[in-house]
């Protein structure tokens, strides 16, 4: 179960459907973004997909994923291309610049349903390829 739901996630990533990968988590779901601080529950999640879908246009290719022997914790690594669209807070301008990264992600599951997302990248090396 915990290997499908995290395909079914990266799939509606990929399609873009934030309503989908919305409705896969807790209610209660804390995100740990690479960069910045933590938020909790799934509005604040939805908000975050928002603000990103509004500066960055972004691909997972080739994910892999892993979970524990007792389905509680879970892992994906995978490549990420994308488009950097508008400038995202102090951040270097954006203008079009592509990216890719490798990122790997870490989640918890409770009830069938994703509990947390901690995401990792090397931010050092996205600055460098959008010429920050």
């Amino acid at each position: 179960m915990s290997l499908a739901l995290l395909a079914s996630y990266y799939e509606m990533f990929n399609a873009g459907d934030w309503d989908g990968m919305a409705a896969l988590l807790t209610d209660d779901v804390l995100h740990e973004p690479s960069q910045g601080a933590p938020r909790q529950g799934r509005e604040q999640f939805r908000a975050f997909l928002d603000h990103m879908n509004r500066c960055y246009r972004e691909t997972v290719h080739d994910p892999v994923f892993m979970a524990s022997e007792d389905g509680s914790r879970g892992a994906a690594e995978f490549d990420l291309s994308g488009t950097y669209l508008s400038t995202d807070g102090d951040l270097p301008p954006a203008s079009g610049q592509g990216y890719c990264l490798r990122v790997g992600t870490f989640f918890a599951f409770r009830d069938g349903r994703i509990a947390r997302v901690s995401n990792h990248y090397n931010l050092n090396d996205w600055l460098a390829q959008i010429g920050g």
